[in-house]
């Protein structure tokens, strides 16, 4: 008989799919559970149908509690989960610090982006604004919310600077079928689930194109090299890029029809506008800001990364998707 778990009070930050899905992971391990949604109206929303477009035929359990009120959301927490667009992290950052965040309070990032104007890591943001003795981890991996969410395994990284983190971590997100693997590379396991978004548009674009399995599996071979080369420059380990919250990342984000960045690429490929392929997503992309953010690091480090300024000259600057 697996043994009850202590129950801990989590604040999740975001109530896209991925937030929910962790929201639900999480009041599943026997803890009490708030999410938060920053659009009132919305948090009103999902208070009354309990449902999200994208995670069909799931119900929000009715305890899990629902607020737009940030400060409600974080009282008495014993651990944060943030997963809202990587555009919004210093405003995120900024409220947070204001409300004085227990110092004991460990804080986890799944946001899979670069901080627009600093071009950096969420990790980094929060603890420029939270301070640096915050417990501050990533979780990142190979993880489609609309089959977590439906319990199919999976398995992900949890990084922070701190072993004892990392293993608290570990006991918190992991059960039956969510297994959380540890590392102290917060670099390489966050830059490895933020760059690969690169890689899965050039992947869409490629189908959209209509080219094969080949160019798919050098798309995602040199991408994932080009990936190491800009982590190693920005202090990662190059085994991490081996690992699942690199090429096993890369991987499913290539293939996947759940993948937002294969699909917005795709559409590219086929011959719509960038406006014309955002609209048919009507979400979040990451890959897009993402895309902008690497080419400015790959530039200023002089890293080549053909793949990824092959993406950014066909978003940007109006160049043929085609090769």
């Amino acid at each position: 008989m697996e043994k009850k778990k202590e129950q801990y009070n989590i604040a999740v930050l975001g109530a896209g799919s991925w937030g929910i899905t962790l929201a639900n992971l999480l009041y599943e391990n026997n803890n009490k559970v708030i999410l938060w949604e920053f659009d009132p109206l919305q948090a009103e929303k999902l208070k009354k149908i309990r449902t999200f477009v994208s995670l069909k035929g799931f119900k929000i359990p009715e305890s899990i509690n629902i607020t737009d009120s940030l400060k409600d959301a974080i009282v008495d927490s014993d651990y944060i989960v943030i997963s809202v667009p990587s555009s919004a992290i210093k405003s995120l950052a900024i409220e947070l610090a204001a409300l004085n965040i227990n110092s004991s309070t460990i804080i986890v990032s799944t946001i899979k982006g670069f901080e627009r104007t600093t071009l950096k890591r969420p990790s980094e943001v929060l603890r420029d604004y939270l301070g640096s003795n915050s417990h501050i981890a990533v979780l990142s991996g190979p993880s489609h919310a609309e089959e977590v969410v439906r319990k199919i395994p999976t398995a992900v990284v949890v990084a922070s600077v701190n072993s004892n983190t990392n293993i608290k971590l570990q006991k918190l997100f992991s059960n039956l079928y969510f297994r959380v693997y540890t590392s102290t590379d917060i670099n390489g396991v966050e830059l490895g689930g933020a760059l690969k978004n690169i890689i899965a548009i050039a992947s869409g674009i490629s189908s959209g194109l209509k080219l094969g399995d080949n160019t798919k599996a050098a798309l995602i071979t040199r991408g994932n090299a080009e990936i190491t080369r800009l982590g190693i420059e920005l202090g990662a380990k190059r085994t991490t890029f081996s690992g699942l919250s690199g090429i096993g990342d890369l991987i499913v984000t290539c293939f996947s029809e759940y993948s937002r960045n294969f699909r917005f690429g795709r559409y590219i490929g086929q011959g719509y506008s960038f406006d014309e392929a955002l609209q048919r997503i009507d979400t979040t992309v990451e890959g897009i800001n993402t895309t902008k953010s690497c080419y400015k690091l790959s530039k200023k480090l002089k890293v080549q990364m053909p793949v990824c300024s092959k993406v950014y000259e066909t978003l940007f600057k109006g160049k043929s998707a085609d090769i």
